[in-house]
């Protein structure tokens, strides 16, 4: 019997809920943070952001570069597996740290995202949100040339975060808000910042109305993940974890998977049955 035969055995019968990391979006292009074959990386902290005018400036310079990548992924296996268990019935929702939006881009229709979207930046002071586009636009205008300078998108390493690695950025003009002139941020949980309290809140009521969770490409590093694998471990729920390599939730596991979700997802749609039918 393999790992994938336990997991098709722990989840069958259970309406259960996907806690997703940036290792189901490898496939579409997006490198992750701590997979066994990343790069050592070091993202900018909330703090650095904004404490640092520097800072700030060589962030939206990365940036302005890096979310047009990221506007151009596509949703991979995995994605579209999860999907057709929501369609199914199976899967009650989808609580995400990724901030790509490629769930939503699969079809996906309950879903949290844990650490904010890409396409949408807020201001600091007044708190006003606008679309990405619109301030790339201005950007544009403010750094002609800029993006097309530091090289074609498909050969600049990108983060997961929208952050593209470029070093030349000194010269660049970050964009106030346009309404009162503050400090704008992407709309992302940075290192060091706290999610907000009521999406935690909703995640956790996630977590609690599912009879299981299926964690899907991450390494739960952070306690921002790991806490609904303990809340669910906590009330004797089956917890799946599918990820490529060492997890900080395998002790909570009750089946581990060590392998990518473009496989095993597939196949755990492929093969989980209808709420009380037998398992194939």
């Amino acid at each position: 019997m393999t790992k994938v035969d336990d997991a098709v055995r722990a989840l069958t019968g259970t309406r259960f809920v996907a806690l997703t990391g940036a290792g189901i979006s490898t496939d579409s292009g997006i490198p992750d943070y701590r997979g066994p074959d990343s790069p050592p990386r070091n993202p900018m902290t909330y703090q650095q952001f904004i404490g640092d005018e520097a800072f700030r400036r060589h962030y939206w310079a990365r940036n302005h570069v890096g979310w047009r990548h990221m506007h151009r992924t596509r949703p991979n296996a995995g994605h579209r597996a999860l999907v057709r268990l929501e369609e199914r019935g199976l899967l009650a929702g989808t609580i995400t740290q990724n901030v790509d939006l490629l769930h939503q881009e699969a079809g996906a229709r309950n879903v949290i995202d844990l650490h904010g979207r890409y396409d949408r930046v807020v201001c600091l002071s007044c708190s006003q949100v606008v679309s990405r586009a619109l301030l790339a636009e201005r950007l544009d205008a403010l750094n002609p040339g800029f993006a097309e300078s530091a090289g074609a998108v498909g050969d600049i390493e990108i983060a997961p975060d929208a952050d593209a690695v470029i070093s030349a950025t000194s010269h660049f003009r970050p964009a106030p808000c346009d309404s009162c002139g503050g400090v704008l941020k992407p709309e992302i949980v940075y290192f060091g910042e706290n999610v907000p309290r009521a999406r935690v809140e909703a995640a956790y009521a996630m977590v609690d109305d599912a009879d299981a969770l299926l964690v899907a490409g991450s390494s739960l590093t952070v306690m921002s993940g790991l806490r609904f694998v303990k809340r669910a471990a906590r009330d004797g729920k089956p917890v799946v974890i599918v990820n490529r390599g060492v997890t900080r939730g395998d002790a909570h596991a009750t089946v581990k998977v060590d392998g990518g979700t473009s496989t095993v997802l597939p196949e755990l749609a492929e093969r989980l049955p209808a709420r009380g039918a037998a398992p194939r």
